[in-house]
């Protein structure tokens, strides 16, 4: 090993050690890189080694963080954010859990398909895990346990449904990664819409058939009326507002009218009149609306500007090709080393959040992918398919971060809405067969990339 792997491994660890003290997040990236910046200094200055780290190199970070602040592409986050907030303010959440509840109630485990299928609609409209998983978790988690659902399978459905956001399109992780990567981020919305409407599938074909193996879990409604025409038009008119947004955001980046940043902007319009027409807009609900916003936009930021310096430094000490050394020298094949940068990140994902994966792990590993000669069938449109297959397995991979204690944030959202007599013991046991459905979608994607590929080259045609 040489001297850089030394300082590379110690800046990891030093890393992850900070992590568990409480610190935020952005403070310990960015003063670990100083930190090792100062030692590799000294180490050079008094004991001859070659790291080439200096002040300078600190210096360098302050073009990359002018780089961020000039991101045209960056400008879609705030954007989208402040739709997700806005549709969560909206009532359309609550308009189709009433309707919807009344069409599925008639089947066991019906109102959990109801929370899935307004996860999947939230998914695609907001992105905002948070907002998605309280909003769930109120809505549905009483009704549920009045109902008489087992308490693991309400809230394993409630959470999960909630996470979908950060992989069905509009998601703002998708938009770092597009950023991080010089991807498309049109490509990637399009390249993530298969996998994740696989894994909404997965939720609801397991909550069917978990009901119908043991209907005491997932009791029908005792106030169960026959189905009418009445009841499907309500279903109709509810999901038709936010599919309408939909279509006017990712339709219009799909069809090449709008850039993903003007449709941010198409899209927290459109939210903002959603919320007008369903007569829940007033000064209080735009001042909450901007809070929420400008707090989570600036958390994204503040990481943003640690992550590249923490970046910077790593790059500097050999982390590339000390990543690249060990994972090339790997006797598995393509596959298998494939599978091993997935495990890392999936277990990264038990500690990190997806900021600190996206922005250090998957620049790093990324670049290794088209040396290991996978061939994958980007029908002779999508350009580099390969990388847009690989970024789109690490998102669903990062799905499982959600829900993965210790620091899974969808456990801890549901956890503040939960009833006393709910412990982070019931939303942990709730939630596992849920993770085995991600990994299983994931399995599903590896084996077949035409999931990811198949919708660009269609709409490229």
């Amino acid at each position: 090993m040489e001297t850089g792997d030394y300082f590379v491994i110690a800046m990891f660890l030093t890393f992850v050690g900070f992590l568990f003290t409480g610190f935020p997040v952005a403070w310990v990236l960015g003063g670990v890189a100083v930190l090792f910046t100062l030692i590799a200094t000294i180490s050079d200055t008094w004991f001859g080694t070659m790291t080439g780290l200096d002040y300078l190199t600190l210096g360098m970070s302050v073009n990359r963080i002018f780089k961020y602040m000039d991101n045209w592409v960056l400008v879609a986050l705030p954007m989208f954010i402040f739709m997700g907030l806005m549709l969560d303010k909206s009532g359309i959440a609550e308009k189709m859990m009433e309707s919807m509840q009344e069409l599925f109630g008639k089947i066991n485990g019906g109102l959990a398909v109801t929370v899935t299928v307004i996860g999947i609609v939230l998914a695609a409209s907001t992105g905002i895990i948070g907002a998605s998983v309280v909003l769930l978790g109120l809505l549905s988690l009483p009704a549920m346990i009045n109902q008489g659902y087992s308490k693991t399978l309400a809230l394993g459905t409630i959470a999960s449904a909630g996470t979908l956001g950060i992989l069905i399109p509009p998601s703002i992780m998708l938009v770092i990664m597009a950023d991080q990567l010089g991807l498309s981020v049109g490509d990637l919305f399009m390249g993530a819409v298969i996998p994740g409407l696989l894994l909404g599938v997965l939720y609801i074909l397991y909550i069917l058939i978990f009901s119908w193996l043991k209907p005491s879990a997932a009791p029908i409604s005792k106030d169960r009326r026959p189905i009418e025409w009445r009841m499907i038009l309500d279903v109709f008119k509810t999901i038709l507002p936010p599919v309408l947004l939909i279509i006017a955001v990712l339709g219009s980046i799909f069809a090449g009218i709008t850039t993903p940043t003007e449709a941010s902007g198409v899209g927290a319009l459109g939210a903002t009149i959603l919320a007008w027409y369903n007569k829940r807009l007033n000064f209080s609900v735009v001042v909450d609306v901007m809070k929420g916003c400008f707090n989570t936009t600036a958390y994204i930021f503040a990481i943003f500007l640690g992550a590249t310096t923490f970046a910077l430094v790593l790059r500097c000490l050999g982390g590339d090709e000390f990543i690249e050394r060990i994972l090339t020298g790997i006797p598995f094949g393509p596959h298998g080393i494939l599978l091993i940068i997935l495990g890392c990140v999936f277990l990264l994902g038990f500690f990190l959040d997806w900021i600190e994966i996206t922005l250090i792990i998957l620049p790093l590993v990324a670049p290794i992918i088209s040396t290991l000669g996978f061939s994958i069938n980007g029908f002779g449109v999508v350009s580099n398919p390969e990388l847009l297959w690989f970024v789109i397995l690490v998102a669903v991979t990062l799905q499982t971060s959600f829900l993965t204690p210790p620091v899974g944030f969808a456990l801890f959202y549901l956890k503040g809405v939960c009833p006393p007599e709910i412990k982070l013991i019931h939303i942990y046991k709730g939630v596992v067969p849920f993770i085995i459905l991600q990994l299983i979608g994931l399995f599903l994607v590896i084996i077949w990339p035409e999931l990811v590929t198949w919708l660009p080259a269609f709409v490229y045609k």
